[in-house]
């Protein structure tokens, strides 16, 4: 009887583990890097074409039907979950640590910590990353937001001055420079840097209340989205 119990507990365990997702098994699986099939690439660029639409839920139900062994399509099941605030982003992200996509894996994963007000985390994910790609803007213009969250304005100055230069077409990491000006009441600067690169009145605002936000000294401040780049993969931007 004893025997029989705790074969239909385990039963049960494995039952409730899977959940309908990937087994846990399948993600302490190293991810391969090859390329995938080109029936599999059409699947994986529509998914790209519907989250680029704000079609999330219908992004992913596409990502779910490719093999989960591939590192591009678990990066992009990873970011498609975390901007669903789904808790299966972190497992995903932290199972491409050690494979190609490993900046990446890290970036995810300060952005994840950024987002819950975890800026001693997100630092660490994002310096990491950051050394894996030192040229790519989007994650130095994270590293730059978790900088000037903890008050770093000089380290955060540097990063968003290096996005901002890597990229000259990518207005966030100017947005960001602009909270930093506010923030230190260097207004004609930030009337100039707004200027050279067309921000709205409506960007301006936000960078304004973002600003006077950090200016509450004991506060921690979780990261908004907006001001945090996306994943940097191909089609997902």
């Amino acid at each position: 009887m004893k025997a029989m119990i705790a074969g239909l507990s385990l039963l049960l365990l494995s039952g409730c583990a899977t959940d309908g997702q990937a087994p846990w098994n399948a993600l302490t699986q190293s991810a391969s890097c090859s390329k995938l099939g080109s029936d599999e690439q059409l699947k994986l660029n529509l998914a790209d074409d519907m989250a680029n639409d704000g079609k999330l839920h219908a992004s992913l139900a596409n990502l779910q039907s490719l093999p989960d062994n591939v590192a591009d399509v678990r990066l992009r099941r990873a970011k498609v979950n975390r901007l669903l605030g789904r808790s299966e982003a972190e497992p995903l992200y932290r199972s491409l640590l050690g494979t190609c996509l490993a900046a990446a894996a890290e970036h995810g994963l300060g952005q994840l910590a950024a987002a819950r007000g975890d800026n001693g985390q997100a630092q660490a994910h994002l310096q990491r990353a950051a050394r894996l790609a030192p040229t790519d803007e989007k994650i130095r213009n994270d590293l730059g937001v978790v900088y000037l969250n903890q008050r770093r304005v000089d380290d955060a100055r540097f990063e968003f001055l290096t996005a901002m230069e890597l990229k000259q077409s990518d207005r966030l990491a100017a947005l960001n420079m602009v909270t930093l000006l506010i923030y230190q009441d260097d207004w004609s600067r930030a009337a100039e840097l707004v200027s050279r690169v067309g921000l709205s009145p409506a960007q301006v605002t936000e960078a304004q209340e973002r600003a006077q936000k950090l200016k509450a000294p004991t506060k921690v401040i979780p990261t908004p989205a907006n001001q945090v780049a996306a994943v940097a993969t191909p089609g997902l931007q």
